[in-house]
């Protein structure tokens, strides 16, 4: 618990003390119910993981389903809006900004033959999504890409890279310093 709320303090020039963090950050809170809904989906409790997730919903505004796989660190900024779908799986120290959606492409049409198909995103270790961004699709972003603001991202994604547009295409290589909004004035 101590480096998760570190991880939080140093991606966060607002973070004042670990106490603020556990009692006003809605992206803790969600993490921490996610552990617990998570728990009782991997027992087969569904009802039960799906009311603890949507509990967790009505509380934060950030929507996690239960299936999700969730590495160590995640850091969900602001986080109203954000929402992580079932298959999406997500690597150590992630930061999520508010209104950026793990989603899925395909309509609910043929529901039976989507079950247990990988359908949501891949964030490996490190990677920084923008407020508003939508990554869809079963695509696999690389460690330490950055995703800009409101990019939408429906293809893979290079190790380091800097995503921005509508499509979002690569503008360039991130480094490895933490850049809070995914990009910076000089574009990486």
């Amino acid at each position: 618990m101590n480096e998760f709320l570190e991880s939080i303090i140093s991606r966060d020039p607002a973070a004042k003390s670990k106490l603020s963090v556990i009692l006003t950050y809605p992206g803790v809170k969600a993490v921490f119910f996610h552990k617990i809904a998570n728990f009782f989906s991997v027992a087969k409790f569904d009802l039960i993981a799906r009311i603890i997730s949507q509990f967790s919903r009505f509380l934060t505004g950030i929507e996690i389903h239960p299936k999700a796989k969730i590495g160590k660190n995640l850091f969900i900024d602001h986080g109203m809006g954000v929402v992580i779908g079932e298959t999406s799986e997500i690597g150590d120290n992630v930061t999520i900004y508010h209104m950026a959606t793990l989603g899925g492409i395909s309509p609910s049409i043929n529901s039976n033959e989507q079950r247990e198909v990988k359908r949501h995103p891949t964030l490996m270790d490190n990677v920084v999504v923008g407020s508003g961004a939508q990554v869809l699709g079963p695509v696999v972003v690389g460690k330490n890409a950055k995703i800009g603001a409101n990019a939408v991202v429906t293809k893979d994604v290079p190790e380091k890279a800097v995503m921005v547009g509508i499509p979002a295409k690569n503008v360039g290589t991130a480094t490895d310093e933490f850049k809070p909004y995914g990009i910076s004035n000089g574009n990486n």
